[in-house]
């Protein structure tokens, strides 16, 4: 496009400066005729300037080409429009910049939460290694503990051996003086009213007995004529036992009450085939009678959450709340067959009961493993549960859970899995019980397991 543009040019230019020289000849020729008239303006011409006229090369254009001829004019409903979104769009950017402002100081909210929980956690850490450790120590103390139990009921074991190297003769002069009986009958007088003191002759058989079942076999027979005297219940070491004529021991409570004895009180008892005397409540005035209470809640005067020696014994208060052992309590089930029947009472006086139709302990060799019957009764079947199962304590864990029931219960039971009943638990007034376990004194199928009952007997008797 340039070369051409040039080439143009050029060729323009020339003939520009050829066209006034071929003028001045024609003029030339013509200007020798004497006559022309026009040698002046000829002249002129010779000395007249150059017009230049300059082509400009055409652009290349694609499309249309429009022109506006018309002059501009303002269009006031456009300027509004633009001004109004204008407008919009400032206070669209102030709301984002307010958010921004907002998330800026959450994320600074959150940053500060951050680090607050890590102080915590590490907080946490530290409490947890101290309460593992706190508990550590606790265990160690707790085998520290049972490690001296052990060695005190070793000691005291050695103590009962050596007891029983004394001579058997001087054993049994000794009983005899305490007792101040002679080999016949001895009768006191006292008031008006002829009471009898019987000391017992001491047998071979009562001989093997040990020396605190033959004191208390000869205290027996001396208690009476005790309450004559003192007209009172209150005995300085022991519970007062009823006015009888026969001072026992019998075998059971169903023995008492076949000799005659009606009135519900505390009694001697010696199993057949048994070298051991015990006392027990006799209860004759509920259902027929001749029922032996080997365990009574009523108030939670007594902790039954005890070690397996003291359930093995027994412990508490024959005219309260007592357990009376689950040695004494096989050699009674050993004799005979014997039924069992517990009685549930509630807060609201609501009385019910459940009666098994056979009820033995096997040895502690055994753990004491629960034979238990047939059910019958209000109360509902809250023990065939636990049917087979051994004894638990808070030392001895003999149950088939994982941990030891004993020490979520806190109490003495033949524990499962744990526990439908829970007899042995902890005594809570009012009934419902709050409790991080169900610890309370409950029968599942009466109240259920957040249902501390008033008043809990269990009791024996042969069929």
């Amino acid at each position: 496009m340039e070369k051409k543009l040039s080439l143009g040019l050029t060729l323009f230019l020339t003939l520009c400066l050829d066209i006034p020289e071929a003028g001045g000849r024609k003029d030339g020729a013509s200007g020798d005729n004497p006559g022309d008239k026009h040698s002046p303006r000829s002249s002129d011409t010779k000395g007249g300037r150059c017009s230049y006229t300059f082509i400009v090369p055409q652009q290349k254009l694609t499309g249309a080409l429009c022109l506006n001829t018309q002059s501009a004019t303002t269009n006031h409903s456009e300027v509004a429009v633009l001004r109004a979104e204008l407008k919009r769009q400032q206070e669209q950017l102030e709301k984002l910049r307010g958010q921004l402002d907002q998330e800026g100081a959450l994320a600074l909210e959150i940053r500060a939460l951050r680090k607050e929980s890590n102080s915590m956690n590490s907080r946490i850490a530290q409490l947890y290694a101290q309460l593992l450790n706190e508990v550590l120590q606790k265990k160690d103390q707790a085998l520290e503990q049972r490690r001296v139990e052990n060695l005190l009921l070793n000691a005291t074991t050695q103590v009962s051996r050596e007891l029983q190297s004394f001579s058997q003769n001087q054993f049994i002069a000794r009983l005899e003086k305490q007792c101040q009986c002679r080999d016949s009958t001895h009768q006191s007088s006292l008031v008006g009213n002829k009471l009898q003191c019987e000391c017992l002759k001491i047998t071979p058989e009562i001989q093997e007995g040990t020396e605190n079942d033959l004191l208390l076999l000869c205290w027996s027979g001396q208690v009476m004529n005790e309450q004559a005297k003192s007209q009172s219940n209150v005995h300085p070491n022991y519970i007062a036992l009823p006015l009888t004529p026969n001072s026992g021991p019998w075998r059971d409570c169903q023995h008492v009450l076949e000799s005659g004895e009606t009135i519900s009180g505390i009694y001697l008892l010696r199993p057949q085939s048994a070298n051991r005397l015990m006392q027990a409540w006799c209860e004759q005035s509920r259902a027929q009678g001749g029922w032996t209470v080997i365990q009574r809640r009523l108030d939670g005067s007594v902790n039954f959450f005890r070690t397996w020696e003291q359930y093995k014994q027994g412990f508490g208060n024959l005219d309260g709340e007592y357990w009376l052992g689950l040695e004494h309590l096989y050699w009674l089930t050993k004799q005979a067959q014997y039924k069992l029947r517990v009685a549930l009472e509630d807060w609201q006086g609501r009385q019910v009961f459940a009666e098994y139709d056979s009820f033995r302990l096997e040895p502690e060799t055994d753990w004491y493993r629960l034979r238990l019957g047939q059910y019958q009764g209000t109360a509902g079947d809250s023990l065939s549960w636990h049917n087979n199962k051994a004894f638990t304590t808070l030392d001895r864990d003999k149950d088939s859970y994982t941990g030891n029931c004993a020490h979520f219960q806190k109490g003495g039971w033949w524990y499962h899995m744990c526990a439908h009943s829970n007899l042995n638990g902890v005594w809570y007034r009012g009934g419902h019980y709050r409790s991080r376990y169900q610890d309370g004194v409950y029968w599942a199928e009466f109240h259920g397991g957040s249902y501390s009952l008033k008043r809990v007997s269990m009791m024996i008797k042969p069929t």
